[in-house]
């Protein structure tokens, strides 16, 4: 009976010593426990602001004495990671507001997000509790640009403007806690007059067409058909409740050959239109880069546009087998224009004043027509402006010459004199301005789609002829 007692009493002891010997192997050896006191910190605010970069961040602890005490911080509660925010031969560490940002955002924090952060005392093998807190940073470093590589050769393609031209790539934080906005500029190496290529938001990549880049490049002033040494360079903007803040990236150069554009320019004739067939009054559009337009009268009839007040060399239809190979153009044309008989185009719409755009971009080639409330058939036209005030009940009147013709008496147009066209005395009703001037002649454009005209070469006297139905006017100067 003894020896039974004396086999369970061994049998338990070797059990508990397992037991013991389990739980020591389970223990964490490597991370001794607190031996001194770290108290919380002075951070005032969670929230980080550029404003508070100067502001003092303390920590102490109750460990006192000569040792080399190095602070450390991590985003992991064990520490498993862990980067040193600083160092003190003292029980307090003081550095900035600016400091800790800096080294919480090289941690991987994201501006403008909460994170959590841990930070302990170690000093030998002996270590503080840790505290933590939450923080939000703020942005302190722009983007830097990835592509293009500084030194790369780009020779844009003037056969198919639409297509991209390249994309422009750069790397920022992974992440924002706010919207972030992208601008990205060029400027001809040796200036600083940057140029908007495009601008996106919360994406690091701009794709460019051949078009958009080629016009900006030429914009800085860039050499047509030669390779032009170009800087680019990318803007990250962020807004949040401290203010708002903007990082520029390194500049990068490469090399761009831009190419000439001569986008045709447009003349439209026809029984559609205010001229009929008379190609030798044919009625010229607004040419704005790619984009030609105008304000005009057109009828159910057939119309077509010329290059040039002549039935020769120029003349541009419908992209169809049906029309002359030379004269295919419009790939693409609004619902109220078809095909016409041979070389024409049907306008089918009901009478009225259009607005005409033709994108001569070379993927594009299309027509627009849009009918608009404006009227040619009135049977008063007033002047307002600068030359007797803008009071509209006082605008003087033009004389009617018929078909939507008007003409003014003699007038002395004093230098930077500025006006408008009414169909009345008042500014309630029908208004004409101008959607472009080239010296004494322009072209109208009804409410809502128009600038004041503004003269520039008075002191004399002139007469103004106003075409409502074609949708133009000029100046003519009196002897």
């Amino acid at each position: 009976m003894k020896n039974i007692i004396k086999s369970i009493a061994a049998s338990l002891l070797l059990a508990l010593l397992f037991v013991t010997c389990t739980d020591d192997a389970d223990r964490d050896w490597t991370t001794p426990q607190a031996s001194f006191k770290l108290y919380n910190t002075t951070l005032g605010s969670n929230v980080l602001y550029e404003t508070m970069k100067n502001n003092p961040f303390v920590l102490t602890w109750d460990k006192a004495g000569s040792a080399n005490y190095t602070v450390v911080y991590s985003t992991k509660e064990d520490f498993s990671t862990k980067s040193t925010l600083g160092t003190a031969t003292t029980n307090t560490f003081s550095t900035t507001i600016g400091d800790i940002n800096s080294k919480f955002l090289q941690a991987g924090l994201s501006p403008y997000a909460p994170s959590t952060v841990y930070v302990r005392i170690e000093a030998g093998t002996e270590m503080s509790n840790a505290i933590s807190f939450s923080v939000t940073p703020y942005p302190i470093a722009g983007p830097i640009v990835t592509a293009p590589t500084a030194g790369s050769s780009l020779v844009l393609n003037s056969a198919d403007q639409s297509a991209i031209a390249t994309t422009m790539t750069w790397n920022d934080y992974s992440s924002y806690g706010v919207d972030v906005k992208y601008l990205v500029e060029i400027a001809k190496t040796g200036t600083t007059s940057f140029v908007s290529v495009g601008e996106v938001t919360n994406v690091k990549s701009l794709a460019i067409t051949n078009k958009d880049l080629n016009t900006a490049v030429v914009n800085t002033g860039a050499t047509i058909n030669q390779e032009n040494d170009m800087d680019v360079r990318v803007t990250a903007s962020t807004t949040s409740t401290g203010g708002s803040i903007v990082l520029k990236s390194a500049i990068v150069t490469f090399k761009v050959t831009p190419y000439q554009v001569d986008y045709p320019n447009f003349y439209l004739v026809g029984g559609a239109s205010a001229v009929a067939w008379n190609a030798g009054n044919a009625i010229k559009l607004y040419k704005n880069d790619n984009l030609s337009e105008i304000y005009t009268y057109l009828q159910p009839d057939s119309f077509r546009f010329l290059g040039q007040q002549d039935w020769n060399p120029l003349n541009y239809s419908i992209d169809d087998p049906r029309t002359n190979a030379a004269n295919r153009y419009f790939k693409t044309v609004s619902s109220n224009v078809e095909y016409g008989d041979p070389e024409n185009l049907k306008f089918t719409g009901a009478a009225g004043i259009y607005k005409v755009v033709i994108n001569a971009d070379f993927g594009i080639k299309s027509l627009t027509v849009t009918p608009t409330t404006s009227s040619w058939d009135i049977p008063n036209l007033y002047l307002a402006g600068s030359i007797q005030g803008w009071n509209a009940g006082s605008a003087l009147p033009f004389q009617p010459k018929g078909n939507g013709v008007f003409e003014s008496d003699p007038l002395e147009m004093p230098d930077g004199a500025e006006f408008k066209f009414l169909g009345q005395q008042d500014w309630s009703g029908k208004e004409w301005g101008n959607i472009h001037t080239a010296g004494n002649t322009g072209f109208l454009g009804p409410n809502g789609d128009n600038n004041n005209i503004k003269f520039d070469g008075g002191g004399n006297y002139y007469t103004i002829t106003v075409d409502l139905k074609k949708g133009t006017y000029k100046l003519v100067q009196l002897n």
